[in-house]
């Protein structure tokens, strides 16, 4: 039974790199800082899979990577809430979690400035081909500067793939580059939101011929699962790229390869792959068109920070008996009379 004046908090440990430093600043702990009735601590070990073991006595989890199955929630007595230090949650069971009365949360909106400047940086790196002219310089190779002209974002059309907060960041943040106006294809958004975003809607393939940047900004699920393959690809013309800061999955990677390979298209930046973390280069490490990062390229101080905050928040507003603002994957969970009665008994103060 757990403490009625404390909430147990638990970190996965691989918020904590090999050598003990933790990844990042901050992590949720600024959010706990002054909240006599948090206990956070850190699993002893990682675990892909969390275990029901490593939940027992635990009222919250801030999960970093590990999946969250119906194998950690085979007992989950009083776990009340995961929150994702992310935005992603392909690897959390939500229908489990709801099952067990547990409510999901997610750091809505701490992503959206790293990963949409990042994305603005792959734009303008690729269009200069920033890459292959490093290594010009590097080789000496002065002579043949002029086999890679560039192109700007002025007068070019972006295309993303899901429309949301990291998208609609982008497209503010490009507001100054004169491009062309930008489309999306989002079949779950409202056409009236598009509309004052300055955004037009369109179906995937009509986004792939006319983009001359493609950006996927849609989670990944069994429906964007595979959504970009060979004949997507095959729409996009010679000169355009694409960009995939999202998952791996949602972009079939061998098809992508073969199009980079043949010069099919002009070139790719790639953050997210099928299987992360991986120790062996990609297929894609042997190419020359296209950029390559470790589920990284928009890892900042800033978007640690408010990727904790956000997260630790949504704990602490439960842990006080406040339903959180924002950030809630499964919010039909708050109607269940288990969940109910669960926070009823956890909430400090009661």
């Amino acid at each position: 039974m757990a403490n009625p004046n404390q909430f147990r908090v638990a970190r996965t440990a691989d918020v904590f790199q090999d050598d003990g430093r933790m990844k990042g600043r901050d992590q949720a702990l600024t959010v706990f800082d002054s909240c006599t009735h948090i206990e956070c601590f850190t699993f002893e070990e990682h675990l892909p899979h969390i275990s029901a073991e490593q939940i027992q006595d635990t009222q919250g989890i801030l999960v970093w990577s590990p999946w969250v199955d119906k194998q950690t929630l085979a007992t989950p007595n009083d776990l009340l809430v995961v929150s994702r230090l992310g935005v992603g949650y392909d690897k959390v069971d939500v229908d489990a979690c709801t099952q067990a009365d547990v409510a999901v949360f997610i750091a809505v909106g701490a992503v959206d400035r790293p990963i949409a400047e990042a994305t603005v940086g792959w734009m303008i790196a690729l269009g200069h081909h920033v890459l292959a002219k490093d290594r010009l310089s590097r080789n000496g190779q002065w002579s043949e500067s002029f086999n890679y002209i560039g192109k700007e974002l002025r007068d070019r059309t972006l295309g993303t793939v899901g429309l949301g907060g990291i998208a609609r960041e982008l497209i503010r943040l490009l507001g100054t580059f004169k491009m062309n106006k930008p489309i999306a294809f989002d079949p779950f958004l409202d056409p009236l939101v598009a509309q004052e975003l300055g955004v037009e809607l369109v179906e995937l393939d009509e986004l792939m011929k006319r983009a001359d940047f493609v950006s996927v900004h849609c989670p990944l699920s069994d429906q964007t699962r595979g959504l970009i393959g060979s004949s997507q690809l095959e729409l996009m013309q010679p000169h355009a790229y694409l960009i995939n800061t999202a998952r791996g999955g949602i972009v079939d990677e061998q098809a992508l390869y073969d199009a980079l390979k043949s010069n099919q298209i002009a070139g790719a930046a790639i953050d997210t792959f099928v299987d992360e973390p991986f120790t062996q280069p990609p297929i894609f490490s042997d190419l020359e068109n296209v950029l390559l990062a470790p589920h990284a390229i928009g890892v900042t101080d800033e978007l640690m920070r408010d990727m904790g905050n956000a997260a630790g928040q949504a704990i602490l507003d439960l842990s006080l008996g406040r339903r959180p603002s924002k950030g809630a994957v499964n919010p039909e969970v708050f109607d269940r009379p288990g969940f109910q009665e669960k926070w009823h008994r956890l909430r400090v103060g009661n």
